[in-house]
């Protein structure tokens, strides 16, 4: 079956074929002239007439299908049979143009989101099923063969592989990942072979909620969106009257006044008039910017929140987990009378058999083989520390407290963070410092924001006052607020966003489900999409895939693209449209210029709008 764009296309080389033959072959019968105009113009104009009288019919008289119909019938009507065609084949050459870019905006962002996949490979008993992916139950089994698609959010069991994390981050470089490494839907295997633990539901997987955040992002309307909408319900029906009137009145005011003259001029006008530029490119220029968005690796719920971005004026951020790793990491080793080697190995002997994130922190930064068979009389000290023998040494390990219970003098070195003491046959051996790393492009993130305008820069956290104002130091923000609980940051919100102007919009950046509340009340939520919780992500209005908080004034850049461009649009279509219409009104702009003003502005407003697909 021949597709719609087709048999557009197939209509305009038709009509185009018989209407330069009407305007070449010069007949001697007005008849014959007549016929092949009239020809040429229902090839070309047939479709548009009788959607304008199904819309009449069905109570939605005013579009720009009832514009044209009216017009070139008229002009018909008046023996100007040439540009009435030409009205009609030149909009059928925009309609068909508008359409391919239209497309090629739609087939972009549809790349971009191709993430949906087709089925899991799932074990089951002794053998391997591929069955839809809404089939597979939390904890089977799945295995990930090269080359395909990761069906659902899961725990790798077995194998080695790169990922291709594109389709839901934008980075382009691959993510290696091992046993007991997080996979999530939508990524493609790359090369190994991949045997998972599914850890969530489809409906509740990445993907799932990717294609539902874009899926329904259309339902929600910018306000220049919703304008165009409101304009072009009650501009249609005052131009119609307009163009009434001047057919009508100067015939009846002027002496010497011809009716046929200003009924061509009311011809013009409505041709002119048409809204198609600001009704197709508004949209679609917003519909470019979530398609942006996306391919950053940042997903907004409604292309309203692109407004919101683009008048950011207050940026507030939770702390761990969003400008943190969210994991401990052993920031300094200070040894004192033992080298330092040795100091991290007696510490992370005696820490071998505790799962405490700092215990796992001082293994790590051992990095070596930890002999348990070394280590005896491990002792727990609650919120203390614990003390253990290690290859028949007395080591202890273990905040300030634990020094001084054991009466082992030991250095305040002042750093923020966790301080752990290490004391070896008694003596003070040295210190480690132990602290939340964080995230490498965190301080780009806030210098880039200050660059995009956004004039204050927070941070609220659950987090000690010291360690707040200590990360807030080092990345540059203008105020930090430690030691909060959920209602204390939904209070402390409530008093930055009565600070802000009337036009500004204020931010929250967070990941946690204690960010829910804050996320839903700031203008525009931001949730970490990697490690955010359900919570977090579900209150959010917008979400990073990437976990990177640099990718937030790069959502801002985007959005304020797109609202420069939707306003370039507005101003260049209106400021056209309004010139020629008063050159119509005066006569001096026949039907040639009327095309113009009202297909060749609405291919440049559309070519225009997709510019916002290379934010």
């Amino acid at each position: 079956m021949m597709a719609a764009k087709e048999k557009r296309l197939l209509k305009i080389i038709a009509g185009l074929a018989i209407y330069a033959f009407a305007v070449l072959y010069h007949a001697d019968s007005p008849a014959i002239s007549l016929t092949l105009f009239l020809a040429a113009y229902i090839v070309t104009g047939g479709d548009v007439i009788l959607r304008a009288i199904r819309n009449l019919a069905g109570g939605r008289p005013f579009d720009e299908k009832f514009l044209m119909s009216i017009a070139t019938i008229g002009a018909f009507a008046i023996g100007k049979y040439s540009e009435g065609v030409a009205v009609m084949l030149f909009y059928q050459i925009g309609e068909f143009l508008q359409g391919r870019a239209v497309d090629r905006s739609r087939k972009s962002i549809a790349a971009v989101m191709d993430i949906r996949p087709d089925y899991a490979n799932v074990m089951r008993g002794k053998s391997v099923e591929r069955i839809d992916p809404y089939e597979v139950r939390v904890s089977e089994l799945i295995v990930v063969k090269p080359g395909e698609r990761v069906p659902l959010d899961a725990v790798v069991m077995e194998g080695t592989s790169n990922l291709d994390t594109s389709p839901l981050t934008g980075e382009p470089v691959p993510k290696t990942v091992h046993e007991g490494d997080e996979i999530l839907s939508g990524c493609i295997n790359l090369d190994g072979l991949l045997v998972a633990r599914v850890a969530k539901e489809f409906a509740d997987s990445t993907a799932s909620r990717i294609l539902d955040l874009v899926e329904n992002a259309a339902a929600r309307k910018s306000r220049p969106e919703s304008f165009i909408t409101k304009f072009a319900r009650i501009y249609t029906p005052l131009v119609v009257a307009g163009a009434v009137l001047l057919a009508v009145v100067p015939p009846l005011v002027f002496e010497g006044a011809s009716f046929s003259g200003w009924f061509y001029r009311a011809l013009v006008f409505l041709v002119i008039s048409c809204p198609c530029a600001l009704v197709i490119s508004i949209p679609l220029g917003f519909f470019a910017g979530l398609g942006a968005t996306a391919r950053n690796g940042i997903l907004l719920k409604g292309s309203n929140y692109l407004e919101a971005l683009a008048r950011a004026e207050v940026v507030v951020f939770d702390k761990t987990g969003t400008l943190t790793k969210g994991t401990f990491k052993v920031q300094n080793v200070a040894p004192e009378g033992v080298l330092k080697d040795e100091l991290l190995r007696l510490a992370a002997h005696a820490e071998s058999g505790s799962n405490h994130p700092i215990a796992i922190s001082v293994k790590q930064a051992y990095g070596g083989n930890v002999d348990e068979k070394k280590v005896s009389n491990v002792r727990e000290i609650s919120g203390m520390g614990l003390t253990a023998g290690v290859d028949g040494r007395a080591v202890s390990v273990g905040n300030d407290r634990l020094m001084r219970m054991l009466g082992v003098p030991f250095k305040d070195p002042g750093d923020r963070g966790t301080v752990v003491h290490v004391a070896v046959d008694g003596a003070y051996g040295g210190y480690m410092v132990i602290a939340d790393e964080i995230k490498e492009d965190a301080a780009k993130a806030v210098s880039a924001l200050r660059a995009e305008g956004v004039k204050r820069i927070v941070m609220l956290t659950g987090d000690g006052t010291q360690t707040a104002e200590d990360v807030a130091r080092r990345l540059g923000f203008d105020e930090a607020y430690g030691g909060l609980l959920p209602d204390d940051k939904v209070q402390k919100l409530e008093e930055l966003m009565a600070s802000k102007s009337a036009k500004g919009t204020l931010l929250f950046v967070g990941d946690g489900i204690n960010d829910a509340p804050v996320l839903a009340r700031a203008d525009v939520g931001i949730a970490m999409g990697g490690l955010g919780s359900d919570a977090a992500i579900e209150a959010a209005d917008a979400v990073i895939m990437t976990d990177e908080p640099s990718k937030i004034p790069v959502a801002i850049k985007i959005a304020k693209k797109t609202l420069r461009i939707a306003r370039e649009n507005i101003a260049i279509t209106l400021g056209v449209k309004g010139a020629v219409l008063i050159l119509g009104a005066l006569g001096m702009a026949s039907m040639w210029e009327a095309v113009f003003a009202d297909v060749g502005v609405t291919l440049m407003a559309v070519l225009n709008a997709i510019r916002a697909l290379k934010a």
